[in-house]
C-alpha cells in the first residue's frame, strides 16, 4: 500500500514470522517510519527475506528495518544459517596485545554482518555498542562493550560503525548517553546513576563525543541524578537537549531505546508523547503486543522537520564497498589469536 504521507516516528517490531492480517491492516493505517526483528521473526533466510518484503509492501517504500545484532548474546541471527558472532570484549582482549589488528579486525566481523543483513534486506543494525562499564554495574552491558577505557571504546566503535556503513548497512551508537554505570537492568527496572556531572563527561560520554558524527543513536532508559534526577534520559528534555545534543554533540537520528522496557513508567501513550516530546527523533517499541502498538499509535506523531533531515543525513553517509572473498577466514585467524590470550 503505498503512502505519500509523512511517516509517523515509530518503528514497531511483529509477533512471528509472517504478517498477519490484522498487522498489515495495522501498519497500512499507521504508516511508522521501520520495523524491528527479532529471533521470534527469524526462521530461515528465505522466511526473513519475505517478511522485510512483506513489511515494507505495507508502507509502500524502502521502511527502514532494523536488528540487534551485535554479536556474543545478543545476536538475532544465529547459526545454522547465520555465523556465531563474537562479543565486543573480545575485541578489547585483542586491543592489549596488537590495538591497530584489534581495530581492523573489529572493522572486518563489522563487514561481514552487514553482509549477512543487506543479503536479508535488513539495513539498519542496533550496534556498536559504546557503554562504558564499571566495577558492580549490572552485566546486561558485561562482555558486549568493548572493555572499560573510553578512549579505546570509541576507537573499536568507530571500527565497528565504519564497517557497518562499508557495507550499505545503517549502524546505531547505544546507550547515549551511557548505560554503563547501571546498577540494574533498564528491561527490568529504573537504572539511577550516581555520578557527577564531571565524571560522566570524562567517562561516559566520552565514546559518544568521540563519535557524535554517528548517523543513528538510541538513548539509555537511565536516569542521571546530577542532570535531571526526575526522568531517564529518553524522556528528559535536559538530557537530550544539553548532554546529547549540546554537550555531545550528537548529529544522529535519535531512536529511543524500547518503550515497552519496564524502566519507563506510564500507560504507552504517555511513553510515546513524553518520549518525542524530550527530543527523541523516533519512538521504538519491540514486542510486536497489538494493544501496546495501538495505544503508542494514538500518540506517535509524523516526523518532525528535523528528524527528517537527520535521516537524510545518516542515508547521506552509506558506503557500499566491496567485500574480498576470504574476509572470513582472515577474521578467523584473528580472533583464534584473541582466544588464545
Amino acid at each position: 500500500m503505498a503512502s505519500n504521507k509523512t511517516p509517523a516516528a515509530v518503528i514497531y517490531g511483529c509477533a512471528g514470522t509472517t504478517l498477519s492480517d490484522a498487522e498489515k491492516r495495522f501498519f497500512e493505517t499507521t504508516n511508522p517510519l521501520g520495523f524491528i526483528l527479532f529471533a521470534r521473526n527469524i526462521d530461515s533466510p528465505d522466511q526473513v527475506r519475505a517478511l522485510v518484503d512483506s513489511l515494507r509492501a505495507t508502507t509502500g517504500r524502502r521502511a527502514p528495518v532494523l536488528i540487534d545484532q551485535e554479536g556474543g548474546r545478543v545476536q538475532r541471527l544465529r547459526p545454522p544459517h547465520w555465523l556465531k558472532r563474537p562479543p565486543m570484549q573480545t575485541f578489547a582482549k585483542l586491543a592489549e596485545r596488537d590495538l591497530p589488528l584489534a581495530r581492523a579486525a573489529a572493522k572486518l566481523n563489522a563487514r561481514l554482518i552487514a553482509a549477512e543483513l543487506a543479503d536479508l534486506g535488513i539495513d539498519v543494525d542496533c550496534a556498536p555498542l559504546l557503554d562504558v562499564p564499571v566495577p558492580g554495574a549490572h552485566d546486561i552491558i558485561g562482555d558486549r562493550a568493548f572493555g572499560t577505557d573510553p578512549t579505546l571504546v570509541a576507537d573499536l566503535g568507530r571500527a565497528v560503525m565504519d564497517g557497518l556503513l562499508d557495507g550499505g548497512v545503517m549502524p546505531v551508537v547505544k546507550h547515549i548517553p551511557g548505560h554503563g554505570r547501571a546498577l540494574v537492568d533498564s528491561h527490568l527496572d529504573l537504572p539511577t546513576v550516581e555520578a557527577d556531572r564531571a565524571t560522566l563527561s570524562k567517562t561516559d560520554f566520552a565514546p559518544f563525543r568521540s563519535l557524535r558524527d554517528a548517523p543513528w543513536a538510541m538513548t539509555a532508559h537511565v536516569v542521571y541524578k546530577a542532570i535531571d534526577p526526575d526522568h531517564p534520559a529518553t524522556t528528559s528534555k535536559t538530557v537530550i537537549h544539553d548532554v546529547i545534543r549540546g554537550e555531545i554533540g550528537c548529529e544522529a537520528v535519535l531512536l529511543s531505546d524500547d518503550l515497552s522496557m519496564k524502566a519507563l513508567k506510564g500507560d504507552f501513550a504517555e511513553r510515546t508523547r513524553a518520549t518525542l516530546a524530550a527530543g527523541c527523533d523516533v519512538a521504538l517499541h519491540c514486542n510486536g503486543d497489538m494493544a501496546e502498538m495501538t495505544a503508542i499509535a494514538s500518540a506517535a506523531a509524523p516526523l518532525t522537520d528535523a528528524a527528517q533531515e537527520h535521516l537524510s543525513r545518516a542515508d547521506a553517509m552509506l558506503r557500499h564497498r566491496p567485500l574480498a572473498e576470504d574476509a572470513q577466514s582472515e577474521l578467523d585467524g584473528w580472533l583464534e589469536a584473541a582466544e588464545a590470550l
